[in-house]
């Protein structure tokens, strides 16, 4: 969804990519604020769009927040950016701020982020594809009538537990364990060590999706919000930062991952545990192309076309 600064901004900057002046853009405050909360995705993209700015001659710095506090910083103007609006899933918290004049929507960040009902491909493959086959007689007692979570409290909670109390999918019955990430994953490796049947909650962008072969079901019902829980992840920010940022602006605004790309950083960050600045320079060094595509138009602070300098700083391939 584009809002019409978007559009305004994006028309001049097709025109003129390098419209701002060094002299402008030397008169920035140089500080860009992210909120990241303690999501391994976010933490990756942050860190990404922090060495590249960094490079460029900004002061990126991040701080670790929840996402309801998130949104009111952003509307308090305390922070500048946030790039893990997870729409459906915070769209309260969204829409409320967002009445009030004060986000500017650059779009979706991930392409091909969904959540929704999940099962080990051999459970898909012997019949369950979508959420209407789970509580058929012949799955529900292989399933044992338990649906696998996260944290209580949450807005995938929520969801579920509305399943319950409305017998979605004919769940009325059934028992939601929920429990941290960490322990309902461990529940999905330790079924698909032993070819065990599991319903659980997944998501993409995410580790799961490579260290699991899992199937996502349909979701006629659009439990997980419409289009059968395809989401968008979306990079906001405060307008007065928009306004006075136009050069991060663009760049923030360009930088989008496939989900499988978030999957590989959350994969090597989270589940290999390797250190966010490590994982981030090698992403860049092999996705060199999409690096150059995000720094289309844009500018370091003293006005300097952007993709040279990051190219020499990170020493990325010239391909």
């Amino acid at each position: 969804m584009s809002q019409p600064w978007i559009k305004t901004v994006g028309a001049v900057v097709c025109l003129a990519p390098l419209a701002w002046s060094a002299s402008v853009l030397a008169q920035e405050d140089p500080a860009v604020r992210f909120s990241a909360p303690p999501w391994p995705g976010v933490t990756m993209k942050t860190e990404i769009a922090s060495q590249l700015l960094d490079a460029l001659g900004y002061a990126p710095s991040t701080k670790q927040l929840g996402a309801q506090i998130t949104y009111e910083a952003l509307n308090l103007g305390e922070i500048d950016a946030y790039l893990a609006a997870w729409l459906p899933a915070q769209q309260g918290m969204y829409d409320t701020v967002d009445a009030k004049g004060h986000l500017v929507d650059l779009g979706n960040n991930v392409d091909g982020a969904r959540m929704g009902f999940a099962v080990p491909r051999y459970v898909a493959e012997a019949g369950v594809t979508s959420a209407r086959d789970i509580d058929k007689p012949e799955f529900a007692e292989r399933f044992h009538r338990e649906m696998f979570s996260i944290e209580p409290g949450s807005a995938t909670s929520d969801i579920l537990n509305g399943a319950v109390d409305n017998d979605t999918y004919g769940m009325g019955d059934w028992e939601l364990n929920e429990a941290t990430t960490p322990a309902m994953l461990g529940a999905v490796d330790s079924a698909t060590q032993n070819d065990e049947w599991i319903l659980f909650y997944g998501w993409t962008p995410h580790w799961m999706n490579i260290e699991y072969d899992i199937v996502y079901l349909d979701d006629p019902d659009n439990l997980f919000g419409p289009g059968g829980g395809r989401s968008d992840v979306r990079t906001l920010l405060s307008k007065p930062f928009a306004d006075e940022h136009p050069n991060v602006a663009r760049l923030l605004d360009q930088m989008v991952f496939t989900a499988d790309d978030q999957s590989q950083l959350i994969l090597d960050f989270s589940y290999k545990e390797q250190e966010a600045p490590d994982v981030a320079l090698a992403w860049m060094r092999d996705n060199a192309g999409k690096v150059k595509r995000y720094l289309d138009g844009v500018t370091t602070r003293d006005g300097e076309p952007a993709w040279p300098v990051v190219q020499q700083a990170f020493d990325l391939s010239k391909s």
